[in-house]
């Protein structure tokens, strides 16, 4: 009888360390969950927009103008395109 005691104390502790180390790791692990959530937003933030280069705008006003000057765009027109392609 006492060998079946000893082996049944050993089970109970050893089912009770298995259970109490199983939640721990899953509240570690949900801790670790969490904090990538938290922070996912800041590792995967949108690219700022690329700028045009100073050649590029030059090209596109010189020919906003070329079509300005052949009638194709009015005043209003051309200073509307205009002004998007100085913010860009």
């Amino acid at each position: 009888m006492p060998l079946l005691r000893g082996i049944a104390r050993t089970a109970v502790v050893a089912g009770t360390a298995t259970a109490v180390s199983n939640r721990v790791s899953r509240r570690q692990g949900n801790r670790w969950a969490n904090q990538q959530a938290q922070s996912a937003p800041e590792q995967y933030a949108a690219p700022a927009p690329q700028r045009t280069d100073t050649n590029t705008k030059l090209a596109q006003l010189r020919e906003l103008a070329q079509l300005r000057d052949s009638g194709v765009l009015d005043e209003a027109e051309f200073e509307l395109q205009k002004s998007q392609i100085l913010n860009s």
